[in-house]
């Protein structure tokens, strides 16, 4: 699975802004769902498939959350950055 991540504390109504020079899916998983997700399991996130970028997720609620770019499992060189806009 090629992905890359991001893990960090955030507030509910943060939102998570990132930016990658390649379209991808853009997921944004608590630590239970980040979990089945890098173990094949079924999951449930925020976000999807975005050709446009930057993509911007408001968090649901506070705690640790997961922001994924999920490169489709092909391995690429990506330039990308996640930050987050605290509310």
């Amino acid at each position: 699975m090629s992905f890359l991540y991001k893990r960090e504390l955030l507030s509910c109504g943060d939102v998570a802004v990132i930016n990658c020079s390649h379209q991808c899916n853009v997921l944004l998983l608590d630590d239970p769902n980040f979990r089945n997700y890098r173990n094949g399991g079924k999951y449930k996130y925020f976000g999807g498939f975005f050709r446009s970028l930057p993509a911007k997720i408001v968090v649901p609620a506070s705690g640790y959350w997961n922001v994924v770019l999920d490169l489709g499992g092909r391995s690429a060189t990506v330039r990308h950055s996640i930050g987050f806009l605290r509310a």
